[in-house]
């Protein structure tokens, strides 16, 4: 086999086989982690010990509050929705002639000739969708900014390998630290802004997605 041939060959090779590893694309906001500023800069700030922005109350649950801070979303979606729909359609009509008596007049050869048409259209359509979706478990998240009201900015991604194949959770959204209970949890419910993604990679998700040659025969094809 021709080496300048060959080596194209297997190029091509090498990226169809790293293709099935690659991490699936997502929307969370980005990033998805980030390191907590350094205390010691911090108080090198002002050369006080009390510091506003990295202070904590000594009888307050180790809630996140700051950037760096992690706390556990507990995904609990379920989403229904059903949508029927019934139309009926109906119309009808007729139509009739006669010619009466012809005299002294040409076309005598039309005389009690008589002419009727009728038609008549129906139409019925119906449809229904129903579509039920349903999301539980929990992730960790981190928190990347504090908006200046005091919300929080997280996000967060949670990897599962199983087998060949691997699992990424994420979620990331805007939580209100008032709903933030004494174990550092808070509901996927109470999250603003909420972006929650599962989505694997590996042999089996690729054999569930066409190949880009069928998509195109599929596209252009007219029947």
């Amino acid at each position: 086999m021709n080496k300048h041939f060959f080596s194209p060959l297997v190029a091509v090779l090498v990226l169809s086989l790293g293709a099935c590893t690659t991490v699936p694309p997502t929307n969370i906001h980005q990033p998805m982690t980030v390191r907590p500023p350094e205390r010691t800069a911090i108080l090198a700030a002002s050369g006080s010990i009390y510091q506003p922005g990295a202070s904590r109350a000594l009888f307050e649950d180790r809630r996140a509050r700051f950037i760096g801070d992690t706390m556990t979303i507990v995904i609990a979606e379920t989403t229904s929705a059903t949508a029927n729909s019934n139309t009926q359609l109906s119309r009808e009509s007729s139509i009739s002639a006669s010619v009466p008596l012809i005299s002294r007049l040409p076309g005598k050869s039309f005389q009690g000739l008589q002419l009727s048409a009728e038609s008549a259209n129906a139409f019925n359509g119906g449809g229904s969708a129903t579509a039920r979706n349903v999301f539980t478990g929990n992730i960790a998240v981190t928190v990347i900014e504090v908006l200046p009201n005091g919300n929080l900015l997280v996000s967060g991604e949670k990897q599962v390998a199983i087998g060949t194949g691997t699992e990424y959770i994420r979620l990331s959204g805007v939580v209100n630290p008032y709903y933030i209970t004494s174990a550092n949890t808070i509901s996927s419910a109470n999250v603003a802004d909420a972006r929650i993604e599962y989505k694997e990679s590996g042999v089996l998700s690729e054999a569930q997605v066409m190949g880009w040659l069928s998509r195109f025969f599929l596209s252009f094809l007219p029947f």
